[in-house]
């Protein structure tokens, strides 16, 4: 079992790269073209519509920093903050498997709740960032 404890890295690639994918996917169209129906939606929410503003950044720009591996613990607080959000005022009412339930936002926030935990691993950013190597060290 100690080879797959070397792959640790690689699981927290991979989960930063499903997680910012699924996000950026999410935020661009918020950001490029559809903010201004997304502050109507958010105010539909009864939220103030300003929330809009951090609700597409934390899913496109905290999508390319999870990505990246840069600022991973604030990127995924944003967005486990969004997605519980979007649980409570959105999906929760569908239950969770219902159609438009809240089964698939709950699983990115518990992604983006692992990272928080976790980090980005030693395949990040992050790493460089705090002095350590982009790959992790052999044993």
């Amino acid at each position: 079992m100690r080879y797959l404890d070397r792959l640790q890295p690689l699981g927290l690639l991979a989960l930063r790269l499903v997680l910012g994918v699924i996000m950026i996917g999410h935020g661009y169209p918020k950001v490029f073209g559809g903010l201004s129906h997304h502050v109507q939606m958010v105010g539909s929410l009864s939220l103030p519509g300003w929330l809009a503003y951090f609700s597409a950044g934390a899913e496109f720009l905290g999508g390319i920093l999870i990505i990246a591996g840069l600022w991973t613990r604030f990127a995924a607080l944003a967005i486990v903050i969004n997605m519980t959000v979007a649980i409570a005022k959105v999906h929760w009412k569908n239950g969770l498997l219902g159609n438009g339930g809240y089964q698939f936002p709950l699983a990115l926030a518990a992604i983006g709740f692992a990272l928080i935990f976790f980090g980005a691993g030693p395949i990040a950013l992050d790493s460089i960032r705090r002095g350590g190597r982009l790959a992790p060290k052999k044993s």
